[in-house]
């Protein structure tokens, strides 16, 4: 019996010490140095028509030559204009086109996010968070930002056989998925509940900055 109890003090102070290391990481690690092209925040996003989506056509800038985006402070205070509105790079191979503004059709009804798209680097904007990343399955290249409760948040991309978009806390386990199932996105959180969101062209005039449409 004792030894059951000693396996079971270390097996808890191994949890605690790896809870201590997470809770450290996310509240008292400094955020990367901030890149963003400001530009972004000089006009309205929420008039952007984002049925007009650029031709990938390699005509115009690569992923490269766009400055990777970050949220200012914890959240964003309007909407910004498209990161990528310039790169025209082609889809990396095995990448699905998810590109467009979504809104929540079933599961969280009134969900709001904007995928922007080209080469194998993604930006996802949505609950006033810039998620800007590469899907090269890296922590390195992956979503480093601010999380809901100001926290860093770091997560690695990849997409899988079946065109899944899979986002790995710490590159540890899965939290988000998102898919195309026919014209629509369906966004599935780690609590396992899965969006439904259609396409629409422009944010609608009561959408509120945490991603929600507002009765109001």
């Amino acid at each position: 019996m004792g030894s059951i109890f000693k396996v079971a003090k270390i097996l808890l102070a191994g949890l605690m010490l790896v809870v201590a290391v997470l809770l450290s990481y996310a509240f008292l690690m400094p955020r990367p140095m901030d890149t963003t092209d400001k530009s972004i925040f000089e006009g309205d996003g929420r008039q952007v028509n984002y049925c007009e989506l650029p031709a990938l056509d390699g005509s115009g800038k690569h992923a490269n030559d766009i400055p990777k985006a970050y949220t200012p402070g914890c959240a964003l205070e309007d909407v910004p204009l498209p990161i990528l509105a310039e790169c025209t790079e082609p889809l990396a191979p095995g990448v699905v086109d998810m590109r467009g503004l979504w809104k929540g059709i079933s599961g969280r009804v009134g969900h709001l996010e904007r995928i922007e798209q080209c080469g194998n680097r993604v930006v996802v904007t949505a609950h006033g968070i810039i998620h800007d990343f590469r899907l090269d399955g890296t922590l390195e290249n992956g979503a480093r930002d601010v999380g809901a409760l100001c926290n860093n948040f770091h997560t690695a991309i990849h997409v899988n056989e079946e065109g899944i978009m899979v986002f790995r806390l710490f590159d540890w386990f899965d939290t988000v998925t998102r898919k195309m199932d026919g014209e629509n996105m369906i966004f599935t959180f780690i609590d396992g509940i899965a969006t439904r969101t259609e396409r629409i062209c422009q944010y609608p005039q009561n959408v509120e900055l945490d991603g929600f449409i507002s009765d109001s």
